[in-house]
């Protein structure tokens, strides 16, 4: 009878963690970014929500949609991503400034223009997510960039770094200053 019991129990579990809500939360002001800890609704442009496993209704926000999905493809994260959320820039109301609070769309759904000139909240390019196609074209238009499905935008887009105007490095600077580092620690 135990044994039976136990079994239920494990059951129930299982079926528990397959039913965790994944549903997007409307940002409040208690929403803060997952690597900047800053509030989100302070910064312009489209945000994103990561649902893990094992942690219903406590998405991992984040300050530009471009760092939710190099955080889904960083091979550091080890955690079940179950739902990415996105702002659909195209909604009504939506503006930079106020992408809006509670207009998400399914990541895997939304038309992304990838390589436009605006900066997203903390000033690196941006995703530009939309739910309608032809919004993101207009968008693409107006600002540049190419319309693009989620797994069609390239990691350089993503997880590369990101060069500010007027920093004055590049690649071969970084690289000879990591190598004088490196001497000065090693000698």
């Amino acid at each position: 009878m135990k044994r039976a019991l136990l079994i239920c129990a494990l059951l129930l579990t299982a079926c528990k963690d397959e039913a965790q809500d994944i549903s997007a939360v409307p940002l409040t002001e208690e929403s803060v970014g997952h690597y900047c800890q800053m509030q989100l609704l302070e910064h312009d442009g489209p945000k994103a929500q990561v649902h893990m496993k094992g942690y219903p209704g406590k998405p991992l926000y984040f300050s530009q949609v471009r760092d939710a999905v190099a955080y889904s493809r960083l091979p550091e994260q080890e955690g079940v991503i179950l739902a990415i959320w996105v702002n659909d820039m195209g909604a009504p109301g939506a503006t930079w400034t106020q992408p809006g609070a509670a207009n998400w769309i399914d990541a895997k759904t939304a038309h992304y223009v990838v390589g436009s000139t605006v900066e997203g909240g903390m000033g690196a390019p941006e995703l530009v997510p939309f739910a309608d196609l032809d919004k993101a074209a207009g968008f693409a238009s107006q600002n540049g960039g190419a319309v693009m499905s989620l797994t069609a935008i390239p990691d350089r887009a993503v997880i590369a770094p990101v060069a500010l105007p007027g920093d004055g490095t590049s690649d071969a600077d970084y690289s000879n200053r990591l190598k004088a580092l490196s001497d000065k620690i090693g000698g």
